[in-house]
């Protein structure tokens, strides 16, 4: 099944985390790539890394470059060629997990985002999805969740269930900083 959670709201990632959880309580393997992230302050990143499912090998948290030495923000992701990059190793390897076929649930996380930034091109995308449909349907074991805003009509087309995270009310609109273990 191929899943997308968009929109300009709180809950993409917490959403497909929150699936990772169920596949898991069912013993399914699990692959989270991180793509625009790379902070190991996180709070998935930290429990996925010491937490016992690791040691059985049911899932697995990838990220691919180091953003504590960079500060996110559109304009320094598209001046900084190591974020390109970095999302284009993701990619590669993001689609050798999928085809190797030993995981159930594969999360791409940010990779909305990725492409709507032009770090990776959204054709290349919807291209392996389309080729590669009958290992990610609805009647597949396989089931991929991308996640991030921007979101394009295109894969919102070739989804199979599509939600879209509106925000209606967020602390930092009161200039509150992000929350550990809320929002990190």
């Amino acid at each position: 099944m191929l899943i997308v959670f968009t929109g300009n709201g709180k809950g993409k990632t917490t959403a497909a985390l929150g699936v990772a959880l169920r596949a898991l309580s069912w013993k399914k393997r699990v692959a989270i790539i991180q793509f625009i992230k790379g902070n190991k302050e996180v709070g998935e990143y930290k429990f996925l890394k010491s937490y016992k499912l690791q040691a059985n090998k049911l899932i697995n948290i990838f990220q691919f470059f180091d953003d504590t030495k960079l500060s996110i923000t559109e304009k320094s992701i598209l001046n900084n060629p190591e974020y390109k990059k970095s999302c284009e190793e993701a990619w590669e390897f993001a689609k050798k997990v999928i085809e190797e076929k030993k995981h159930d649930l594969i999360v791409l996380d940010e990779i909305c985002n990725a492409m709507h930034l032009g770090l990776l091109k959204e054709k290349d995308v919807l291209d392996f999805i389309r080729r590669n449909s009958s290992l990610i349907c609805c009647n597949s074991d396989i089931s991929v969740i991308l996640t991030g805003r921007n979101a394009s009509e295109k894969l919102i087309d070739l989804a199979d269930l599509v939600t879209e995270m509106k925000e209606v009310k967020h602390p930092f609109q009161k200039g509150i900083s992000a929350k550990e273990g809320i929002d990190y």
